[in-house]
């Protein structure tokens, strides 16, 4: 079974380099801007204490900003790191924030991967997988108004929730259990290889996964899968290359300092190793479409890390995607998109 891309997204870590309150100003403008030129969602990622793996420790809080500001973009968390957080508080952020947003949010769970995060907040990180399970299924009562302890109901309540949650895996474990479960399937931008498939493709990887969900899914059920992947185009296929150069070279200094290795050192090998696709418009249209993976998905959302290039350059890219790229892959604008644009 395959699928055609439908929805278009934007995603940030919000990882722009300047201090945080003008990082989220920054990530505001970006949202906005995909807004104005289409986008049906937009997306944002949970990270603690680490600055330069992402710069938003309360997904929450921002996206209430982002709907004040915004009138038809779907928000997404992508994702929430449920097992340091408590339940019953995201319940509650998450009814509320759906309300103030006028039904928009969609949101995205992880377990999370920092070991050290996870000790700051008290979790044993061998046992994450354990955690995170209870405490999914602990949202998804208080959603649907379960009884939680004593005569304790969330308020407000939210059942409908239910439908709009995304897990994240690298997994086929994880896919088989978001199937079952009728949720939507959340593919990374890149993931590890196995020690013996070390030159994989990244669709190599994710197609099997692809395969777990959809023969799980319930009858009937239907299918949303999304696929997040590193895209920055340009006008100029030099200018692109360039702070490719600058962001992908930065990213493989972090990794070899931790004790992981980049097969090769030229920036092509960079951008094949962390699955980023660069240049022009007819560049990146080329390199996506060759990833048989991403045709799956029902949702693609593109994000410009680990490239990240100045503020102005992403706002560039936004527009390109919108105008170019993502027509090329089967996208089209809705009324609805269109109806923004024109105000």
């Amino acid at each position: 079974m395959t699928t055609t891309p439908k929805r278009l997204g934007f995603f940030t870590r919000i990882l722009d380099d300047v201090p945080a309150a003008e990082r989220y100003r920054l990530a505001a403008e970006q949202i906005i801007h995909a807004e104005r030129h289409g986008f049906d969602s937009a997306w944002i990622a949970q990270h603690h204490f680490h600055a330069d793996e992402g710069g938003l420790p309360s997904p929450a809080v921002f996206l209430a900003h982002i709907a004040a500001r915004t009138s038809n973009i779907r928000l997404g968390t992508g994702v929430i790191t449920l097992p340091m957080e408590n339940a019953l508080r995201v319940a509650e952020d998450t009814a509320v924030l759906d309300l103030l947003s006028n039904g928009r949010l969609e949101i995205g769970f992880g377990t999370g991967g920092t070991r050290e995060s996870f000790e700051a907040f008290g979790i044993d990180p061998d046992r994450k997988g354990e955690v995170y399970a209870e405490k999914l299924a602990t949202v998804r009562d208080a959603w649907a108004g379960k009884l939680l302890s004593g005569d304790n109901r969330l308020y407000p309540d939210a059942p409908h929730l239910k439908n709009r949650v995304w897990l994240a895996t690298f997994s086929a474990q994880g896919a088989r259990l978001a199937g079952l479960n009728g949720d939507g399937l959340m593919l990374s931008r890149t993931q590890p290889r196995p020690a013996d498939r070390s030159g994989a493709r990244l669709d190599e990887l994710q197609n099997p996964i692809i395969d777990t969900y959809l023969a799980a899914l319930p009858e009937g059920a239907t299918p949303r899968i999304l696929g997040s992947r590193s895209l920055f185009v340009a006008d100029d296929r030099k200018r692109a290359l360039a702070f490719a150069e600058t962001g992908l070279r930065r990213v493989a200094e972090r990794f070899a300092a931790a004790g992981h290795h980049i097969p090769g050192d030229s920036l092509d090998d960079l951008i094949k190793a962390l699955d980023s696709h660069v240049g022009t418009p007819d560049d990146v249209i080329a390199s996506l479409k060759d990833d048989s993976a991403l045709s799956r998905a029902t949702d693609i959302t593109f994000q410009v890390h680990s490239i990240d290039p100045p503020h102005a350059e992403i706002l560039r890219s936004i527009e390109l995607i919108a105008a170019e790229v993502a027509p090329a892959l089967g996208w089209h604008r809705t009324a609805e998109t269109q109806l923004v644009a024109a105000q």
